[in-house]
């Protein structure tokens, strides 16, 4: 069964969001990757560039319609390059940012079907 039917504008901001969506599935596979590492007590300083090569594009993807999802991106970009602290927190910080992100984009998304969702005409 498909979505429901969506206008021209929700049908390109549904790309975008199923796009960035994707986009945050990967970051979360990197961040898990990461989490594994810190158990294992292993450092996690390899994991940094791989984040920040997944989420750039995030930023650029969401700047345009979606302003503050993307300076929401930007921020978990900047805690994710941030010295001084340990790695236990850098990887707490780094799952709630995940989790907020993918809040905000599923907000979104519901948002967007709510917005541009248009009536079926039914033939006779």
């Amino acid at each position: 069964m498909a979505g429901p039917k969506l206008d021209g504008a929700g049908v390109a901001k549904m790309t975008t969001l199923e796009t960035a969506m994707n986009q945050v599935q990967r970051l979360h596979t990197v961040v898990e990757l990461c989490g594994v590492a810190v158990k294992g007590n292993k450092p996690v300083a390899s994991f940094i560039p791989q984040i920040k090569r997944a989420g750039h594009p995030l930023v650029g993807l969401l700047k345009s319609q979606y302003g503050l999802i993307s300076d929401q991106a930007s921020a978990f970009l900047l805690v994710s390059t941030r010295g001084g602290t340990n790695d236990q927190s850098r990887l707490r910080a780094l799952r709630e940012g995940l989790a907020q992100l993918r809040v905000q984009i599923e907000l979104a998304i519901a948002k967007v079907q709510e917005l541009h969702t248009v009536e079926k005409a039914h033939d006779t």
